[in-house]
């Protein structure tokens, strides 16, 4: 039997960073296999972008992938964003019909919308890639009251898609437990597979640093840091990492929040001389990285975390870096605790920030940690074993068929 063709639909853009690294990435190893139509929604600067636009498209052309790219509207939310569900539907529906597309793949919540109409309506397989409690990290993060009609109809339409789904992808093993224990789903836990925001190894290892950079310690963080996360205790860190090496750096690589971060800074007191503030594309993440000698990233604790799984902690990891995070991120501080990788606090006060620094340092100045890290990496978050979770799981659904 011939394979089916695959609709992997993602409201995230393949212009943008995490599209490239957790979409892109796996579908260039896996357009081998059978036919792979991606629906994407691209945000209008990048998409303005016409020299990055064209090489993108040629990129995914050279793979075989077909791609559809739709227009993400942002304003007013909640329309905009049905419209959005609306193009989508009607884009899926001509694509199963014209393409005989077997089985939809929706990454996160808003596409599953689209893939739940789709198996309805079109007989398709559907795959949830759910990426976390997506309603409840709206919650956690302070967009969306609890109590609010918007988080109800998200829960709603939450366990509609691990009702219908085919099977379900989870980036923890923590999140699968939480899962287990909803009472619509007792006797009735659809199939699961765990497969982690992976990194591709082949870049992201470990690097000599660049030509010209700095020789002092350098704290590095990469991504976003407001809504989720605690930038000001990383701002506390890196002054107390001052107080004992006075020459230490921090690296921050980050798309568009420069200002927010500054301010961060200044509040804490910390000399913006001593802070590297940059953007980059995902293709030069590594080199930044190999700048680095430490990197650090903390999350606002909340029920939605358990879900989560870091792009950068294996990306770091990879290229031979120690970690400090917290506690209560998905399947995080085993990895750190448990692999000797890094250090995973369960407090903010000053005695808990203090020891996290004083280990991060021990495990820096430990010549043996960089293989631990990348040998820990290749364990927990290498995109060829991503890949083959990922193919395990399109064969499984599909002989379902």
């Amino acid at each position: 039997m011939a394979e089916v063709s695959a609709l992997y639909v993602s409201y995230d853009g393949m212009l943008e960073p995490l599209g490239q690294s957790q979409v892109l990435a796996y579908l260039e190893r896996l357009a081998g296999d059978r036919p792979i139509h991606l629906l994407s929604f691209e945000k209008p600067q990048d998409w303005a972008e016409l020299d990055k636009r064209r090489a993108l498209a040629a990129r995914i052309a050279a793979a075989g992938i077909h791609w559809h790219p739709r227009r993400y509207h942002k304003r007013p939310s909640a329309l905009a964003t049905a419209w959005d569900v609306l193009v989508g539907i009607v884009s899926g529906l001509w694509l199963a019909r014209r393409h005989r597309i077997g089985i939809v793949h929706a990454r996160s919540y808003v596409p599953a919308v689209i893939a739940l109409v789709l198996k309805r309506l079109a007989g398709v397989k559907f795959v949830f890639d759910m990426r976390g409690f997506w309603a409840d990290e709206r919650v956690d993060g302070g967009l969306w009251p609890r109590d609010g009609r918007m988080y109800w109809v998200a829960k709603w339409f939450e366990q509609r898609f691990l009702l219908a789904a085919d099977h379900v992808v989870s980036l923890t093993h923590a999140a699968v437990v939480e899962m287990q224990s909803f009472d619509y789903l007792k006797g009735r836990m659809p199939p699961v597979t765990v497969i982690p925001t992976c990194a591709d190894l082949a870049r992201f290892r470990p690097h000599s640093r660049p030509p010209g950079s700095s020789g002092a310690f350098t704290l590095g963080y990469v991504g976003s840091a407001g809504t989720w996360y605690l930038f000001d205790e990383v701002v506390v860190i890196f002054s107390r990492l001052r107080q004992l090496r006075p020459d230490a750096r921090l690296r921050v690589v980050n798309r568009h929040e420069h200002d927010y971060i500054c301010q961060r800074l200044v509040a804490g007191g910390v000399d913006l001389a001593a802070v590297d503030l940059l953007s980059a594309g995902h293709d030069q993440v590594p080199e930044e990285m190999a700048r680095m000698d430490a990197g650090i990233f903390f999350y606002k604790p909340s029920y939605s975390r358990a879900a989560c799984a870091p792009t950068k902690l294996g990306e770091f990891l990879g290229c031979g870096i120690p970690c400090m995070s917290n506690q209560g991120v998905g399947d995080m501080a085993q990895v750190l605790e448990g692999e000797g990788v890094g250090v995973a606090i369960d407090a903010f006060d000053s005695a808990t920030l203090d020891a996290g620094l004083q280990r991060l340092l021990a495990l820096v100045a430990d010549s043996a940690t960089k293989d631990r890290c990348v040998a820990a990496a290749h364990r927990h978050f290498s995109l060829q074993e991503g890949v083959e979770r990922y193919r395990q799981v399109w064969t499984s659904v599909e002989a379902e068929a």
